[in-house]
């Protein structure tokens, strides 16, 4: 949201420095006062080119700043961010034009060529005016629009991961191809120490198994000795044992519970003892009963750690970590293996990673074409609400399955418009009436702003060649925009201004020779007034005076 503005030495502008606030904004003001004057600033800030005969006449430099919150404009913060010029939730654009020409553009204090200031631009504010260059006319930002409203984000997620699967296979199958002859040598050692690692044979997890079945044998008579010696004090010596003892217990205190009740629940905690120390004397006895004392599967596992040692040395890797070297050497192995037969197979898996990216792709394309008849006619619908009773509007989807692929899909989108009976559909860009193309693009902003992450808007003069009820509706169009987005809006119709969440008036003045233009808000019985002078002109009388009051509660 564009927050805060301050223009210096700016064509007619001595200095001029406002705020701005969420919603819809409409700014009014006598004909050449300047009203435009704020938005081409604006535009110098966003990257256009800059010119000497901007700096207003007997100054050095002309300096315009415009500051933009990030809360909500998540495309802005990532962009700043990967181009390291982050500076909290502030985004701060200037811009320096000397009178001779040359220009310095900066983002958060930093100097950055115009085209960055353009770039980041896009993504802050979409300037709909007759002349100006408008956003919605790129075709990349045309098919976001669609795919937006469409909201297949999980398919286009799908084509995606597809086209880079495809991709990716065929630039391996590329660099295979390339270097078929090339790495004999390093491949004939990754077969030697394969080789020696397939005699191995090591399993995943065989080098903790040996470790854990090696210090059990080494320690088999440790293990015996020491169960059977807590096997006899717990259940086999016959003059003292530890079951022995607790039954005893338990028939001293068995009785006790009756004389006191403290002690009612030591005879049950007693007999749950006797129950563990059963089991597990009888897990103890179990365990020496299968207690295997193997010699030669002892010689068998140090003859096969002293190879695993040996070998992991030989590789400069861990014990634990021998598996994974091995696995490592055959997949480089299977890379470097140029056979015509292995050069075949990856042919063929490329050639099905492409059917699989060129059938979600088909599936992407026909979502498109679902979601832009639907948009057709919405549009369409809107156009003659607003002056255009016999305008169409179509969005044209071409799919080349066997042109340009991209993470994408195939398809090229084109916004076709026409306007007259008769005229045949043309790309939006084309449109000759300069106010028409601002209320074909009004109507698209206010029908996919629900779904599309819409930066800040400005409507120049959007009301150009429409009065009475049409303009009516574009107030009303517009202030529901606003409802979303932060809307600003010149205009001539009071329709139009009374519709604003807030107003602003610019005024010229001239003194000594030398002429400033000034833009300032409007309280509301100074709106009152502004609508009374747009709709009866010079003279404002009481009646005039009713009809804006009437106007204004009414938007």
């Amino acid at each position: 949201m564009l927050a805060h503005m301050t223009i210096s030495n700016f064509a007619i502008v001595k200095n001029l420095e406002f705020e701005l606030k969420p919603g819809m904004t409409t700014i009014t003001g006598e004909t050449g006062a300047g009203k435009s004057i704020a938005i081409d600033a604006l535009g110098l800030c966003l990257g256009d080119r800059a010119e000497a005969s901007m700096v207003r006449p007997n100054e050095d430099k002309a300096e315009i700043s415009a500051a933009f919150s990030l809360q909500n404009n998540q495309a802005a913060r990532r962009w700043l961010e990967d181009n390291e010029l982050i500076d909290g939730d502030e985004c701060i654009l200037r811009r320096v034009i000397t009178k001779e020409g040359r220009s310095r553009g900066f983002i958060n204090g930093s100097p950055v060529p115009a085209s960055q200031q353009k770039s980041l631009g896009q993504l802050l504010i979409n300037i709909h005016g007759q002349h100006a260059h408008q956003q919605l006319m790129r075709a990349d930002h045309q098919q976001q629009m669609l795919d937006h409203y469409a909201g297949h984000h999980l398919l286009m997620d799908k084509t995606r991961n597809s086209y880079q699967r495809w991709r990716q296979a065929n630039n391996e199958l590329k660099r295979l191809s390339q270097s078929r002859e090339e790495n004999e040598a390093q491949k004939q050692l990754i077969q030697y120490q394969v080789k020696e690692l397939d005699e191995l044979a090591l399993g995943q997890d065989e080098f903790a198994d040996i470790e854990e079945e090696h210090k059990r044998l080494s320690n088999c008579g440790e293990l015996a000795v020491s169960s059977q010696t807590a096997l006899s004090m717990l259940y086999d010596d016959e003059d003292c044992n530890a079951l022995r003892m607790l039954q005893m217990a338990s028939q001293q205190v068995c009785n006790l519970g009756e004389i006191d009740a403290s002690l009612s629940t030591i005879p049950q905690m007693l007999e749950e003892a006797i129950i563990q120390v059963q089991e597990a004397s009888q897990e103890l006895r179990g365990y020496l009963d299968n207690l295997d004392m193997d010699p030669q599967r002892l010689v068998y596992l140090e003859e096969r750690l002293a190879k695993i040692m040996s070998l992991s040395r030989k590789h400069y890797v861990m014990p634990e970590e021998l598996y994974g070297k091995h696995q490592e050497l055959l997949k480089e192995l299977e890379q470097l293996d140029c056979s015509d037969e292995r050069l075949e197979e990856m042919a063929e898996n490329v050639e099905c990673l492409r059917q699989k990216f060129l059938a979600c792709a088909e599936k992407l394309s026909k979502s498109r074409r679902r979601y832009a008849k639907e948009l057709d006619k919405k549009i369409s619908d809107s156009m003659h609400q607003l002056s255009m009773e016999n305008g169409i509007f179509k969005i044209d989807v071409q799919s080349d399955p066997e042109g340009m692929l991209s993470p994408l899909g195939f398809d090229s989108i084109t916004f076709l418009v026409s306007t007259n009976p008769g005229q045949p559909l043309q790309p939006l860009g084309k449109v000759a009436s300069g106010g028409e193309l601002s209320r074909i693009s009004l109507a698209i902003q206010v029908i996919t702003a629900q779904k599309v992450e819409t930066p800040s808007l400005i409507f120049d003069e959007v009301d150009v060649g429409i009065s009475g009820p049409t303009a009516a509706i574009v107030g009303k169009m517009l202030r529901t925009l606003g409802e979303s987005t932060q809307v600003m809006c010149v205009t001539h119709l009071p329709q139009v201004a009374g519709c604003g969440h807030q107003q602003m008036f610019v005024a010229k003045k001239s003194t000594k020779g030398q002429t400033e233009t000034n833009m300032y808000p409007l309280t509301e019985d100074a709106r009152v007034n502004e609508l009374a002078r747009l709709l009866g002109g010079s003279e404002i009388t009481d009646r005039t005076l009713a009809n804006a009051k009437e106007l204004l509660f009414a938007a």
